[in-house]
């Protein structure tokens, strides 16, 4: 196990942010999701509202240790958007 794929804020007035996280397992490590920007390819539970928003606070897949690598993985899909932009 490593140290730097896990970190929690216990003093965060929002944490655990997501209704029914275990607050012992919850990760604050990507407090915004980096693969928000992937959109409908983030691979997480999410849903747009009627206003085009999308909604990830169904979502845990940032929060939980097991997910570090494979969020890294998809950095390099990252990049390319923000070279688009």
């Amino acid at each position: 196990m490593s140290h730097y794929d896990f970190f929690q804020n216990k003093e965060c007035e929002y944490f655990p942010c997501h209704a029914g996280a275990d607050p012992e397992q919850f990760s604050c490590l990507f407090c915004f999701c980096p693969l928000y920007a992937l959109g409908d390819r983030c691979g997480g539970s999410f849903v747009y509202l009627e206003s085009g928003v999308k909604d990830c606070s169904r979502c845990l897949k940032p929060h939980r240790r097991e997910n570090y690598k494979k969020i890294l993985e998809r950095f390099p899909e990252l990049a390319e958007i923000a070279k688009k932009s």
